[in-house]
């Protein structure tokens, strides 16, 4: 299916009209502003890593989306459940491996969710996506030390292991699907200095899995809205703090012709 401003706005009226509830379980630092984003976005968010609960809700969601920023072995364990359920229902799910590669716990803890059930989507920087598919990568804490196009073909290896798309973060972001893949060169370079818009773009990547069934799709939409928006973001910004408030104008006002004018796609096949 080919990418056009048309699609990716018909995506983001069908997020405005139906509000899906994305679950997410997800770390501490980054749960306000992952919330506030798929709100301004138009979806309705619900952060729940409780064991007791996490089965039901996701029953209720449209997406679930798996973030281990922050681990523990009780936040494991529901992590586990929900997936368990999620690959019973059918319910789309994004793992975002923050970190991967820093520690053997992290990598240990992603490569066992994957072995529970193959997402639709892994979204993650280079160095993870590196770190997933074996080889070796830098990492300073969960900051990627290796550029996104250095893990094209970790990401293509990671693609057909788990029969998945993974899309990478970077100054120019990829989505990689078996053979295919796209480039998408929006966003700006003072996103990087604002805590937890990689996990922000896992969260939206759920949102359109939500309404999209072609998950390669969504995964570039999702992509395309969030670099447009930290473009917009950006030019009214004074530094880190205003641009992350507004980001979350931009995602809210976002129009067709603000896409339509400002995508950026790199077809490389």
């Amino acid at each position: 299916m080919k990418i056009t401003p048309e699609e990716i706005w018909s995506d983001l009226l069908k997020i405005r009209e139906k509000a899906p509830l994305i679950h997410n379980i997800t770390n501490y630092v980054v749960m306000n502003i992952t919330a506030n984003a798929l709100l301004a976005l138009g979806a309705s968010p619900v952060m729940a890593h409780a064991e007791n609960e996490v089965k039901e809700m996701v029953s209720l969601a449209q997406a679930l989306v798996i973030n281990i920023g922050t681990l523990s072995n009780h936040w494991i364990s529901s992590m586990k459940k929900a997936l368990y359920k999620a690959k019973d229902l059918g319910v789309p799910v994004v793992i975002d491996p923050v970190g991967a590669g820093a520690t053997n716990y992290r990598t240990k803890t992603v490569k066992c969710l994957l072995g529970i059930h193959s997402p639709s989507v892994i979204r993650g920087n280079g160095s993870e996506i590196k770190s997933l598919a074996g080889e070796n990568s830098n990492t300073k804490g969960v900051d990627s030390q290796i550029s996104a196009i250095k893990a094209i073909n970790a990401a293509h290896d990671l693609s057909l292991n788990h029969n998945c798309i993974v899309s990478i973060s970077g100054k120019t972001d990829y989505i990689i699907k078996g053979e295919r893949k796209i480039g998408i060169a929006n966003g700006h370079s003072l996103m990087t200095k604002v805590t937890g818009l990689g996990c922000t773009a896992s969260a939206l990547t759920g949102a359109f899995l939500a309404i999209n069934p072609s998950a390669f799709c969504a995964a570039t939409h999702a992509m395309v809205i969030m670099g447009i928006a930290g473009e917009i973001a950006a030019e009214h910004a004074r530094g880190p703090g205003s641009l992350q408030m507004n980001f979350l104008d931009a995602l809210y006002g976002l129009t067709k012709e603000d896409i339509k004018n400002r995508i950026k796609l790199v077809n490389l096949i």
